[in-house]
């Protein structure tokens, strides 16, 4: 005898009963959306570097509410400590304005709204519809571990992984070149 459909629904998680993991989920991403729009729409670039760390971190705090620690480790060590590091060196070595800039503002702000919506709604659309029905199991073996998620970054992710790599090194170059003086230069 086959299940009703009833039965079937008591048995599945429901979407309007969340437990305390998916109201904070919901919480941590909504102050992290908040510190985001405040990175883009700043016009003080050291305060956009600042609630940039602030918007990593609540990702990090999104793996880990995920139990992914692995990944939220290497959220908050690669890119709160190092892209974010990085980017502030940049802007002191580079003699970059740290105040309001009138060149900060290129006049192209509603095309950019424009792209930042479109692409906003087509990543919702791609993380509903692939996730629709997936429930993640918190009681279940840790998916989030190191041996997991090495697995799948070194089988299916060793190209993108490695692109990355050289993308951070060229940044590290840029800025050192960026630093140096060239001859008789005074600064």
């Amino acid at each position: 005898m086959t299940p009703s459909p009833v039965t079937l629904a008591a048995q599945t998680p429901g979407f309007l009963s969340p437990t305390g993991v998916e109201i904070a989920f919901l919480l941590v991403g909504l102050v992290t959306l908040g510190a985001a729009l405040v990175t883009v729409t700043t016009k003080q670039l050291v305060h956009a570097a600042l609630w940039l760390v602030v918007a990593l971190g609540g990702l990090a705090v999104e793996y880990l509410l995920l139990t992914a620690e692995f990944i939220a480790w290497v959220q908050v060590l690669i890119y709160v400590g190092s892209v974010v590091v990085l980017l502030l060196f940049g802007l002191m070595l580079t003699k970059a304005p740290i105040g309001r800039s009138p060149d900060s503002d290129s006049g192209n702000r509603p095309v950019a709204v424009a792209v930042a919506l479109a692409a906003a709604a087509a990543l919702v659309w791609v993380v509903v519809d692939a996730f629709r029905t997936t429930w993640i199991d918190l009681d279940g073996p840790a998916q989030g571990s190191t041996k997991v998620s090495g697995e799948i970054l070194f089988r299916h992710w060793v190209l993108p992984f490695e692109a990355l790599s050289v993308l951070l090194l060229a940044a590290l170059v840029g800025a050192i070149v960026l630093s140096r003086k060239k001859n008789g230069e005074e600064g």
